[in-house]
């Protein structure tokens, strides 16, 4: 049986891997300590010397050059979250060990968020909750509805993919932004490719799956909002560095009658002082549209998976290369 190890911070090292799930993977792999977390590998590497697997998640250590001499057996990282950006290097890249990460169910929730705020955008549902708390009015506002409405989506990674195709369920127009996207790939999500200028001139709900990256920094202008139509909402569930945020606050001081959902800002959380917090048409949610609690659930099974398939020598559903990394979140 191989060896292996928990190396990742204790709360979601909880959520992530239940009891249910640890008993799976001790029945596959023999985990020869307890729970190892960033601080305790750092006072002590020798730890990781007879590892060959590491199950991790939110928490998980760089993999320095330094921490790899003291993981000479480590062939592969589990990650039971989305982004490994901040946790690989190019050490790690050039000792070809595996890194397979549960991104697509730490996707999921995502996708489920972003759905309910644009169909909840395309009703107007925001502006009418404060049109009502503030002027007592009991008087439906225009609102483009769900059908035959137009939903830009910026980015077609995987959450913009797994949306398009949810989307597919209603009679709706979906128009897209990605410049790495090919016509080929629009067709099967059945989508219009266009411009960014487009996306935010044509679409009445925009939601915005950018990863930031240094090539995507401030990708969204204050121009971008301005020419959103009349009522249009705006969803931002990817990050916030990725919008030019002072220009988007000037373009929505002079259009009040634009909805941004913004569940990212930058900085996160927002300055206390931040205008953000001060603008009326503005609601901002505590990044909550990735996994939560129960639907952290779902990443412990995407592990169990990739495990199995791992130990049968068969190909790696979620396996991420040193190329796909570079232009992911």
């Amino acid at each position: 049986m191989i060896k292996g190890l928990f190396l990742l911070d204790p709360k979601p090292y909880d959520m992530i891997y239940r009891p249910q799930v640890r008993q799976q993977i001790q029945q596959l792999v023999d985990i020869y300590a307890p729970l190892q977390t960033s601080q305790s590998v750092a006072t002590d590497p020798s730890v990781l010397s007879q590892a060959e697997v590491i199950f991790s998640g939110w928490g998980c250590p760089t993999f320095t050059g330094d921490l790899l001499k003291a993981a000479p057996h480590l062939k592969a990282i589990f990650y039971g979250a989305g982004s490994i950006r901040y946790f690989v290097t190019e050490a790690l890249w050039e000792r070809g060990i595996i890194v397979s990460t549960a991104y697509k169910s730490n996707d999921i929730p995502v996708v489920e968020f972003a759905l309910a705020q644009i169909v909840l955008g395309l009703k107007r549902y925001w502006h009418h909750v404060e049109h009502y708390k503030q002027d007592r009015q009991w008087k439906p506002l225009p609102a483009p509805g769900g059908f035959d409405s137009t939903v830009g989506l910026v980015s077609l990674g995987m959450i913009g993919s797994l949306l398009a195709e949810r989307l597919k369920t209603f009679e709706l127009k979906v128009i897209a932004y990605d410049p790495f996207a090919t016509q080929d790939r629009a067709d099967q999500l059945g989508i219009q490719l266009c411009s960014l200028e487009e996306i935010f001139q044509r679409a009445d709900v925009v939601s915005l799956h950018t990863p930031w990256l240094p090539e995507t920094e401030g990708l969204i202008t204050g121009a971008h909002i301005a020419s959103l139509k009349p009522g249009a909402t705006f969803i931002n569930t990817s990050r916030g560095a990725v919008v030019r945020e002072a220009e988007m606050v000037s373009a929505l001081q002079a259009r009040i009658d634009l909805c941004p959902l913004l569940d990212v800002t930058y900085p996160e959380p927002p300055l206390p002082d931040s205008p953000l917090l001060k603008l009326p048409n503005v609601y901002i949610t505590p990044h909550i549209a990735g996994p939560n609690e129960n639907e952290c659930k779902r990443n412990g099974q995407y592990v169990i998976a990739e495990l199995k398939r791992y130990l049968n020598d068969e190909p790696l559903q979620f396996a991420i290369t040193r190329q796909r990394a570079a232009v992911m979140a």
